[in-house]
Protein backbone atom coordinates (compact mmCIF):
# COMPACT_ATOMS: atom_id res chain seq x y z
CA UNK A 1 0.00 0.00 0.00
CA UNK A 2 1.91 3.13 -1.01
CA UNK A 3 2.25 6.11 1.07
CA UNK A 4 0.09 8.61 -0.60
CA UNK A 5 -3.33 6.39 -1.58
CA UNK A 6 -6.08 7.19 -0.29
CA UNK A 7 -7.67 4.94 1.94
CA UNK A 8 -11.14 4.36 3.73
CA UNK A 9 -12.35 5.06 7.32
CA UNK A 10 -14.27 3.10 9.06
CA UNK A 11 -15.86 3.41 12.24
CA UNK A 12 -17.79 0.56 14.25
CA UNK A 13 -20.68 1.40 15.31
CA UNK A 14 -22.08 0.36 18.90
CA UNK A 15 -26.01 0.25 19.17
CA UNK A 16 -27.27 -2.38 22.01
CA UNK A 17 -26.51 -5.86 20.73
CA UNK A 18 -26.63 -4.99 17.20
CA UNK A 19 -28.04 -2.47 14.76
CA UNK A 20 -30.71 -5.06 13.85
CA UNK A 21 -34.12 -4.13 15.22
CA UNK A 22 -34.52 -7.77 16.21
CA UNK A 23 -31.16 -8.35 16.93
CA UNK A 24 -31.77 -9.32 20.65
CA UNK A 25 -33.94 -11.96 19.81
CA UNK A 26 -31.29 -13.77 17.41
CA UNK A 27 -30.38 -17.14 19.60
CA UNK A 28 -26.28 -16.74 19.43
CA UNK A 29 -26.84 -13.08 21.12
CA UNK A 30 -26.51 -12.27 24.68
CA UNK A 31 -29.15 -9.70 25.09
CA UNK A 32 -27.86 -8.31 28.56
CA UNK A 33 -24.37 -7.97 27.11
CA UNK A 34 -24.52 -3.91 25.72
CA UNK A 35 -24.97 -3.58 29.70
CA UNK A 36 -21.49 -5.23 30.79
CA UNK A 37 -18.43 -3.51 30.24
CA UNK A 38 -16.44 -7.00 29.59
CA UNK A 39 -18.48 -7.14 26.38
CA UNK A 40 -17.81 -4.05 25.26
CA UNK A 41 -14.33 -4.75 25.97
CA UNK A 42 -14.26 -7.64 23.43
CA UNK A 43 -15.96 -6.11 21.03
CA UNK A 44 -13.57 -3.00 21.34
CA UNK A 45 -10.82 -5.14 21.41
CA UNK A 46 -12.32 -6.91 17.71
CA UNK A 47 -12.54 -3.59 16.01
CA UNK A 48 -8.87 -1.91 17.38
CA UNK A 49 -7.16 -5.59 16.40
CA UNK A 50 -9.10 -4.73 13.01
CA UNK A 51 -7.46 -1.05 13.07
CA UNK A 52 -11.02 0.67 13.01
CA UNK A 53 -10.66 4.26 13.17
CA UNK A 54 -13.01 4.47 15.99
CA UNK A 55 -15.95 3.60 17.72
CA UNK A 56 -19.00 4.90 17.99
CA UNK A 57 -22.01 5.30 20.39
CA UNK A 58 -25.29 6.62 19.29
CA UNK A 59 -27.37 7.68 22.37
CA UNK A 60 -30.41 9.35 23.38
CA UNK A 61 -31.87 10.41 26.79
CA UNK A 62 -35.12 9.08 27.85
CA UNK A 63 -37.07 5.96 27.62
CA UNK A 64 -39.20 5.56 24.86
CA UNK A 65 -43.41 4.88 25.73
CA UNK A 66 -45.83 4.59 27.58
CA UNK A 67 -47.81 2.25 26.42
CA UNK A 68 -44.47 0.06 28.56
CA UNK A 69 -45.84 -2.91 27.26
CA UNK A 70 -44.71 -2.24 23.51
CA UNK A 71 -41.57 -0.83 24.89
CA UNK A 72 -41.02 -4.41 26.56
CA UNK A 73 -40.63 -5.72 23.30
CA UNK A 74 -37.92 -3.47 22.04
CA UNK A 75 -34.19 -3.98 23.46
CA UNK A 76 -32.95 -0.70 25.38
CA UNK A 77 -30.63 0.66 23.19
CA UNK A 78 -28.78 3.09 25.53
CA UNK A 79 -28.26 1.11 28.53
CA UNK A 80 -24.61 3.10 29.97
CA UNK A 81 -23.88 6.72 29.67
CA UNK A 82 -21.77 6.37 26.90
CA UNK A 83 -18.93 8.72 28.08
CA UNK A 84 -18.54 7.19 31.05
CA UNK A 85 -18.51 3.71 28.74
CA UNK A 86 -15.61 5.31 26.92
CA UNK A 87 -13.28 6.60 29.40
CA UNK A 88 -13.30 3.02 31.16
CA UNK A 89 -12.60 1.49 27.41
CA UNK A 90 -9.86 4.34 27.22
CA UNK A 91 -7.61 2.42 29.55
CA UNK A 92 -8.50 -0.92 27.63
CA UNK A 93 -7.01 -0.12 24.55
CA UNK A 94 -4.27 2.15 22.94
CA UNK A 95 -4.98 3.58 19.54
CA UNK A 96 -8.87 3.65 18.04
CA UNK A 97 -10.79 6.27 18.75
CA UNK A 98 -13.88 7.22 20.94
CA UNK A 99 -16.61 8.85 19.56
CA UNK A 100 -19.97 9.23 21.86
CA UNK A 101 -23.53 10.99 21.02
CA UNK A 102 -23.91 14.05 23.50
CA UNK A 103 -27.35 16.45 22.72
CA UNK A 104 -26.64 19.94 22.73
CA UNK A 105 -30.73 20.89 23.80
CA UNK A 106 -30.02 18.99 27.24
CA UNK A 107 -26.77 19.46 28.60
CA UNK A 108 -25.16 23.02 29.42
CA UNK A 109 -22.42 23.66 27.12
CA UNK A 110 -19.84 23.74 30.32
CA UNK A 111 -20.25 20.50 31.34
CA UNK A 112 -20.05 19.05 27.72
CA UNK A 113 -16.56 20.53 27.26
CA UNK A 114 -15.09 19.61 30.52
CA UNK A 115 -16.57 16.26 29.93
CA UNK A 116 -14.87 15.95 26.34
CA UNK A 117 -11.62 17.49 27.29
CA UNK A 118 -11.24 15.00 30.25
CA UNK A 119 -12.24 12.25 28.03
CA UNK A 120 -9.36 13.28 25.65
CA UNK A 121 -6.87 14.03 28.24
CA UNK A 122 -7.70 10.28 29.73
CA UNK A 123 -7.05 9.02 26.24
CA UNK A 124 -4.23 10.68 24.98
CA UNK A 125 -5.96 12.32 22.34
CA UNK A 126 -8.74 9.87 20.92
CA UNK A 127 -12.17 11.47 21.96
CA UNK A 128 -14.45 12.50 19.53
CA UNK A 129 -18.09 13.96 19.90
CA UNK A 130 -21.11 13.34 17.69
CA UNK A 131 -23.20 16.90 18.20
CA UNK A 132 -27.22 15.52 17.99
CA UNK A 133 -29.89 18.26 18.91
CA UNK A 134 -32.36 15.37 19.40
CA UNK A 135 -35.96 14.68 17.74
CA UNK A 136 -37.94 12.92 19.58
CA UNK A 137 -40.69 14.11 22.61
CA UNK A 138 -40.01 11.37 25.42
CA UNK A 139 -36.19 13.09 25.73
CA UNK A 140 -37.88 16.10 26.03
CA UNK A 141 -40.32 14.75 28.60
CA UNK A 142 -37.31 13.93 30.44
CA UNK A 143 -36.18 17.21 30.93
CA UNK A 144 -39.45 18.90 31.89
CA UNK A 145 -40.42 20.11 28.51
CA UNK A 146 -44.09 18.39 26.70
CA UNK A 147 -42.96 18.20 23.34
CA UNK A 148 -39.30 18.96 21.94
CA UNK A 149 -37.87 22.73 20.68
CA UNK A 150 -38.68 22.78 16.87
CA UNK A 151 -36.22 21.99 14.69
CA UNK A 152 -34.89 24.92 13.07
CA UNK A 153 -34.68 26.59 16.85
CA UNK A 154 -32.72 23.49 17.87
CA UNK A 155 -30.04 24.00 15.13
CA UNK A 156 -30.16 27.90 15.87
CA UNK A 157 -29.30 26.66 19.41
CA UNK A 158 -26.66 24.33 18.47
CA UNK A 159 -24.62 26.63 15.94
CA UNK A 160 -24.05 29.16 19.58
CA UNK A 161 -23.54 25.88 21.55
CA UNK A 162 -20.67 24.46 19.58
CA UNK A 163 -18.84 28.60 19.39
CA UNK A 164 -19.34 28.53 23.22
CA UNK A 165 -17.76 24.99 23.84
CA UNK A 166 -14.31 25.79 21.72
CA UNK A 167 -13.73 28.58 23.23
CA UNK A 168 -14.17 26.64 26.92
CA UNK A 169 -11.46 24.38 24.50
CA UNK A 170 -9.40 27.29 24.14
CA UNK A 171 -9.33 28.03 28.07
CA UNK A 172 -6.17 27.96 28.17
CA UNK A 173 -2.93 27.70 25.63
CA UNK A 174 -1.11 24.56 25.13
CA UNK A 175 1.75 25.86 26.76
CA UNK A 176 -0.25 27.45 30.29
CA UNK A 177 0.93 25.49 32.61
CA UNK A 178 4.64 26.44 33.48
CA UNK A 179 4.62 25.01 37.47
CA UNK A 180 7.43 27.26 38.08
CA UNK A 181 7.90 26.53 41.82
CA UNK A 182 10.69 29.16 42.66
CA UNK A 183 8.23 32.02 41.37
CA UNK A 184 5.13 30.29 42.87
CA UNK A 185 3.08 30.65 39.67
CA UNK A 186 1.47 27.29 38.54
CA UNK A 187 0.14 28.85 35.50
CA UNK A 188 1.26 32.12 32.92
CA UNK A 189 -1.82 34.15 33.71
CA UNK A 190 -1.41 35.80 30.17
CA UNK A 191 -1.95 32.34 28.67
CA UNK A 192 -5.38 31.82 30.62
CA UNK A 193 -8.25 32.86 28.04
CA UNK A 194 -11.74 32.85 29.86
CA UNK A 195 -15.16 33.25 27.75
CA UNK A 196 -17.33 35.80 27.56
CA UNK A 197 -20.53 34.85 25.95
CA UNK A 198 -24.13 36.65 26.23
CA UNK A 199 -25.84 35.55 23.02
CA UNK A 200 -29.59 34.61 22.29
CA UNK A 201 -29.49 31.24 23.73
CA UNK A 202 -26.62 31.31 26.01
CA UNK A 203 -24.61 33.45 28.45
CA UNK A 204 -21.03 31.49 29.96
CA UNK A 205 -18.46 33.46 31.93
CA UNK A 206 -15.45 31.11 32.66
CA UNK A 207 -13.23 28.80 31.95
CA UNK A 208 -12.27 24.77 32.08
CA UNK A 209 -10.06 23.93 34.88
CA UNK A 210 -8.61 21.18 32.24
CA UNK A 211 -5.79 21.80 30.16
CA UNK A 212 -5.95 21.69 26.28
CA UNK A 213 -6.89 18.56 24.80
CA UNK A 214 -4.32 16.74 23.27
CA UNK A 215 -5.86 16.45 20.04
CA UNK A 216 -6.65 20.69 20.61
CA UNK A 217 -9.94 19.65 20.25
CA UNK A 218 -11.68 16.64 20.25
CA UNK A 219 -13.43 15.77 16.62
CA UNK A 220 -16.51 16.73 15.95
CA UNK A 221 -18.80 14.69 13.80
CA UNK A 222 -22.25 15.61 13.21
CA UNK A 223 -25.31 13.17 12.01
CA UNK A 224 -28.04 15.74 10.58
CA UNK A 225 -28.40 15.66 6.60
CA UNK A 226 -31.27 18.26 6.66
CA UNK A 227 -30.98 21.79 5.52
CA UNK A 228 -30.28 22.76 8.94
CA UNK A 229 -28.26 19.61 9.48
CA UNK A 230 -25.63 20.38 6.47
CA UNK A 231 -25.51 23.96 7.34
CA UNK A 232 -24.57 22.87 10.99
CA UNK A 233 -21.80 20.43 9.11
CA UNK A 234 -20.27 22.84 7.29
CA UNK A 235 -19.78 25.71 9.35
CA UNK A 236 -18.17 23.33 12.45
CA UNK A 237 -18.21 19.50 11.42
CA UNK A 238 -14.85 16.92 10.71
CA UNK A 239 -16.56 13.85 10.23
CA UNK A 240 -20.42 13.32 9.06
CA UNK A 241 -22.10 10.11 9.83
CA UNK A 242 -24.88 9.98 6.57
CA UNK A 243 -28.21 7.77 6.03
CA UNK A 244 -27.85 7.10 2.23
CA UNK A 245 -29.29 4.48 -0.11
CA UNK A 246 -27.83 4.58 -2.69
CA UNK A 247 -24.36 5.78 -4.73
CA UNK A 248 -26.36 7.93 -7.19
CA UNK A 249 -27.96 9.57 -3.99
CA UNK A 250 -24.85 9.82 -1.57
CA UNK A 251 -22.47 11.42 -4.31
CA UNK A 252 -25.11 14.25 -4.51
CA UNK A 253 -25.09 14.59 -1.09
CA UNK A 254 -21.50 14.77 -0.57
CA UNK A 255 -20.53 16.54 -3.07
CA UNK A 256 -23.42 18.92 -2.17
CA UNK A 257 -21.98 19.27 1.10
CA UNK A 258 -18.39 19.68 0.26
CA UNK A 259 -19.31 22.76 -1.23
CA UNK A 260 -20.73 24.15 1.61
CA UNK A 261 -17.28 24.84 2.52
CA UNK A 262 -15.74 26.73 0.84
CA UNK A 263 -18.60 29.77 2.44
CA UNK A 264 -16.73 29.05 6.30
CA UNK A 265 -13.06 29.02 4.98
CA UNK A 266 -12.82 25.32 4.90
CA UNK A 267 -11.52 22.99 2.63
CA UNK A 268 -12.88 19.51 1.76
CA UNK A 269 -10.30 17.62 3.18
CA UNK A 270 -11.10 18.87 6.40
CA UNK A 271 -14.57 17.24 6.53
CA UNK A 272 -14.75 13.17 5.74
CA UNK A 273 -18.48 11.85 5.17
CA UNK A 274 -19.12 8.58 6.16
CA UNK A 275 -22.36 6.62 5.23
CA UNK A 276 -23.84 3.91 7.50
CA UNK A 277 -23.59 0.61 5.97
CA UNK A 278 -25.20 -2.66 7.83
CA UNK A 279 -23.38 -5.42 6.07
CA UNK A 280 -24.72 -9.44 6.01
CA UNK A 281 -21.68 -11.36 5.42
CA UNK A 282 -21.18 -15.08 4.28
CA UNK A 283 -18.44 -16.94 2.87
CA UNK A 284 -21.49 -17.56 0.40
CA UNK A 285 -23.73 -15.22 -1.22
CA UNK A 286 -26.67 -17.82 0.58
CA UNK A 287 -25.00 -17.80 3.59
CA UNK A 288 -25.29 -14.24 4.04
CA UNK A 289 -28.86 -14.16 2.53
CA UNK A 290 -29.47 -16.88 5.57
CA UNK A 291 -28.18 -14.55 8.09
CA UNK A 292 -30.19 -11.41 7.18
CA UNK A 293 -33.33 -13.81 6.58
CA UNK A 294 -33.32 -15.38 9.93
CA UNK A 295 -33.02 -11.73 11.51
CA UNK A 296 -36.38 -10.56 9.49
CA UNK A 297 -38.68 -13.12 10.33
CA UNK A 298 -38.19 -12.35 14.25
CA UNK A 299 -39.37 -8.61 13.34
CA UNK A 300 -42.29 -7.82 15.64
CA UNK A 301 -44.52 -5.50 13.88
CA UNK A 302 -45.66 -3.70 16.74
CA UNK A 303 -42.12 -2.97 16.94
CA UNK A 304 -41.59 -2.38 12.71
CA UNK A 305 -44.60 0.09 12.95
CA UNK A 306 -43.59 1.67 15.92
CA UNK A 307 -39.79 2.30 14.23
CA UNK A 308 -41.35 3.92 11.53
CA UNK A 309 -43.51 6.25 14.03
CA UNK A 310 -40.56 7.32 15.59
CA UNK A 311 -38.33 8.10 12.65
CA UNK A 312 -41.44 10.27 10.79
CA UNK A 313 -41.45 12.37 13.39
CA UNK A 314 -43.39 10.87 16.26
CA UNK A 315 -46.80 10.12 14.02
CA UNK A 316 -49.19 7.77 14.68
CA UNK A 317 -49.70 5.08 12.23
CA UNK A 318 -51.69 2.25 13.74
CA UNK A 319 -54.81 3.19 12.14
CA UNK A 320 -53.50 2.75 8.74
CA UNK A 321 -53.89 -0.69 6.91
CA UNK A 322 -50.40 -2.02 7.46
CA UNK A 323 -50.18 -3.77 4.17
CA UNK A 324 -51.88 -1.05 2.56
CA UNK A 325 -50.44 2.04 0.80
CA UNK A 326 -47.65 3.60 2.50
CA UNK A 327 -49.67 7.12 3.47
CA UNK A 328 -48.45 10.30 1.24
CA UNK A 329 -50.29 12.50 3.04
CA UNK A 330 -48.39 12.48 7.08
CA UNK A 331 -47.69 15.58 8.47
CA UNK A 332 -44.07 17.38 8.80
CA UNK A 333 -43.34 17.30 12.35
CA UNK A 334 -40.24 18.73 14.15
CA UNK A 335 -38.19 15.44 14.15
CA UNK A 336 -35.76 13.87 12.51
CA UNK A 337 -36.60 15.67 9.24
CA UNK A 338 -34.10 14.28 6.84
CA UNK A 339 -35.05 10.28 7.87
CA UNK A 340 -38.87 11.59 7.27
CA UNK A 341 -37.81 12.40 4.06
CA UNK A 342 -35.59 9.59 3.41
CA UNK A 343 -38.23 7.04 4.72
CA UNK A 344 -40.98 8.93 2.20
CA UNK A 345 -39.17 8.73 -0.15
CA UNK A 346 -38.73 5.32 -0.66
CA UNK A 347 -42.41 4.37 0.16
CA UNK A 348 -43.30 6.47 -2.66
CA UNK A 349 -40.14 5.52 -5.22
CA UNK A 350 -40.65 1.64 -4.63
CA UNK A 351 -44.63 1.73 -3.76
CA UNK A 352 -43.92 0.24 -0.33
CA UNK A 353 -46.22 -0.63 2.04
CA UNK A 354 -45.91 0.30 5.64
CA UNK A 355 -45.30 -3.22 6.68
CA UNK A 356 -42.67 -3.13 3.27
CA UNK A 357 -41.35 -0.11 4.32
CA UNK A 358 -40.25 -1.19 7.98
CA UNK A 359 -39.07 -4.44 6.54
CA UNK A 360 -36.21 -2.41 4.60
CA UNK A 361 -35.48 -0.27 7.30
CA UNK A 362 -35.64 -2.47 10.07
CA UNK A 363 -31.68 -3.96 10.30
CA UNK A 364 -30.47 -0.32 9.15
CA UNK A 365 -32.92 2.73 10.66
CA UNK A 366 -32.18 4.20 6.77
CA UNK A 367 -29.16 3.19 6.56
CA UNK A 368 -27.52 0.88 3.13
CA UNK A 369 -27.68 -2.78 4.07
CA UNK A 370 -25.40 -5.20 1.98
CA UNK A 371 -26.08 -8.74 1.80
CA UNK A 372 -22.78 -10.65 0.22
CA UNK A 373 -19.59 -12.07 0.25
CA UNK A 374 -16.62 -10.17 0.81
CA UNK A 375 -15.66 -9.71 -2.13
CA UNK A 376 -19.29 -8.48 -3.69
CA UNK A 377 -19.55 -6.18 -0.34
CA UNK A 378 -16.21 -5.04 -1.03
CA UNK A 379 -16.90 -4.04 -4.82
CA UNK A 380 -19.88 -1.94 -3.31
CA UNK A 381 -17.97 -0.26 -0.90
CA UNK A 382 -15.26 0.57 -3.39
CA UNK A 383 -16.89 2.10 -5.64
CA UNK A 384 -18.84 4.36 -3.73
CA UNK A 385 -15.17 5.37 -2.12
CA UNK A 386 -14.01 5.60 -5.48
CA UNK A 387 -16.65 7.24 -7.62
CA UNK A 388 -17.20 10.11 -4.74
CA UNK A 389 -19.87 8.68 -2.36
CA UNK A 390 -18.07 8.40 0.65
CA UNK A 391 -14.93 9.04 2.63
CA UNK A 392 -15.46 5.44 4.63
CA UNK A 393 -18.59 4.08 6.26
CA UNK A 394 -19.78 3.57 9.75
CA UNK A 395 -20.44 -0.05 10.09
CA UNK A 396 -23.67 -0.59 11.52
CA UNK A 397 -23.15 -4.76 12.58
CA UNK A 398 -26.17 -6.62 12.40
CA UNK A 399 -25.54 -8.15 15.78
CA UNK A 400 -22.67 -8.12 18.71
CA UNK A 401 -20.32 -9.27 18.62
CA UNK A 402 -20.85 -11.29 14.99
CA UNK A 403 -21.71 -9.16 12.56
CA UNK A 404 -18.75 -6.74 13.56
CA UNK A 405 -15.98 -10.40 13.87
CA UNK A 406 -17.87 -10.86 10.04
CA UNK A 407 -16.94 -7.55 9.03
CA UNK A 408 -13.65 -7.69 10.52
CA UNK A 409 -12.59 -11.20 9.74
CA UNK A 410 -13.79 -11.10 6.09
CA UNK A 411 -14.26 -7.73 4.73
CA UNK A 412 -11.23 -5.99 6.04
CA UNK A 413 -8.70 -8.46 4.69
CA UNK A 414 -10.16 -8.01 1.19
CA UNK A 415 -10.35 -4.26 1.57
CA UNK A 416 -6.55 -4.30 2.60
CA UNK A 417 -6.30 -6.71 -0.56
CA UNK A 418 -7.31 -3.96 -2.61
CA UNK A 419 -5.50 -1.26 -0.87
CA UNK A 420 -8.22 0.41 0.39
CA UNK A 421 -7.38 -0.19 4.53
CA UNK A 422 -4.72 0.31 7.12
CA UNK A 423 -2.82 -2.52 7.95
CA UNK A 424 -1.77 -0.89 10.86
CA UNK A 425 -2.53 2.59 12.75
CA UNK A 426 0.40 4.98 11.69
CA UNK A 427 -0.58 7.81 14.37
CA UNK A 428 -2.06 7.64 17.85
CA UNK A 429 -4.78 10.38 17.98
CA UNK A 430 -8.24 10.00 16.59
CA UNK A 431 -7.23 12.82 14.56
CA UNK A 432 -4.22 11.66 12.98
CA UNK A 433 -6.17 8.26 12.01
CA UNK A 434 -8.56 10.53 9.86
CA UNK A 435 -6.26 12.43 8.83
CA UNK A 436 -7.35 15.88 10.43
CA UNK A 437 -5.19 18.83 11.64
CA UNK A 438 -4.48 19.63 15.17
CA UNK A 439 -6.55 23.09 15.78
CA UNK A 440 -4.12 26.20 17.08
CA UNK A 441 -5.64 27.63 19.76
CA UNK A 442 -7.92 30.91 18.98
CA UNK A 443 -6.18 33.39 21.29
CA UNK A 444 -8.13 36.04 22.09
CA UNK A 445 -11.65 34.99 20.92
Amino acid sequence: MSATQRRMHLGAFFFGVGHHLAAWRHPDVDPGAASRIESLKEWTRIAEEARFDAIFFADNVGLPGPPDAVVAKNALWYPLDPLITLAALSQSTTHIGLVATVSSTYLPPFHLARKYASLDQVSHGRSGWNLVTSGSDFEARSFGLDQQLGHAHRYARAHEYVKIVKGLWDSWEDDAFIHDKAANRFFDTARLHRVAHEGEHYKVHGALQTPRAPQGYPVLVQAGSSGDGQELAAATAEVVFTAQQSAQEARAFYSGLKARLAAHGRTPDQLKILPGISPFVGRSQQEAQDKFDQLQALIDPVLGVGLLSTFLGNVDLTGYDIDGPFPQDLPVTEGWRSRQELFAGMAKRDQLSIRQLYEKVAGARGHWTLVGTAESIADQLEHWFTTGAADGFNVLAPTLPHGLKDFADLVIPELRRRGLFRTEYEGTTLREHLGLARPVHRKGH
